[in-house]
């Protein structure tokens, strides 16, 4: 377990476990889940992956609405790409950055999970639409993730090549 964890770079850490973490914590606090794991290595896969949801909320969701209502701007990616390589605190502002942005959509998620359990005490059929539309949003989140990953990735590789 323990190289498992020397493995996970402070980003993963940061961005993905950690807000896993506090999710299942908050969540068993406030709402009828039980996301708490007993079973440590369980738990860290557990965390991680509920953290990797809650992390593309804040990049899919949260992150658009506020370039769109214009509460966040961002440079040019190939601008970033070229800073960073002569300021190296620009990846750990930019680190950073992105937990902000994941804390918001960990705490957006939490809303709606309470706001699901008051509607599902009045409503238990909502029980059953759940389970489908949570594996319906999975799939476009993460869908949606890869296509803008891909993009970033393709923005890298320009930036990377000569102007001419």
């Amino acid at each position: 377990m323990k190289e498992l964890l020397d493995k996970i770079s402070s980003y993963n850490l940061f961005n993905y476990l950690f807000p896993g973490i506090l999710f299942a914590v908050i969540a068993d606090g406030v709402t009828s889940a039980k996301l708490l794991q007993h079973d440590l290595v369980v738990g860290v896969f557990v965390y991680y992956f509920l953290g990797a949801v809650v992390s593309r909320v804040g990049s899919i969701l949260i992150e658009p609405i506020l370039r769109w209502i214009g509460f966040v701007r961002f440079m040019d990616y190939a601008d970033f790409v070229s800073a960073a390589k002569s300021d190296p605190k620009l990846e750990i502002l930019s680190e950073t950055n992105n937990m902000y942005r994941t804390l918001s959509g960990l705490f957006l998620l939490i809303g709606i999970l309470a706001a699901y359990d008051f509607a599902a005490a009045s409503y238990p059929w909502l029980h059953k639409a759940a389970s489908a539309i949570c594996i319906v949003a999975l799939f476009m989140l993460f869908l949606i993730s890869y296509r803008k990953q891909s993009t970033y990735i393709a923005m890298r590789i320009r930036a990377q090549k000569p102007q001419g």
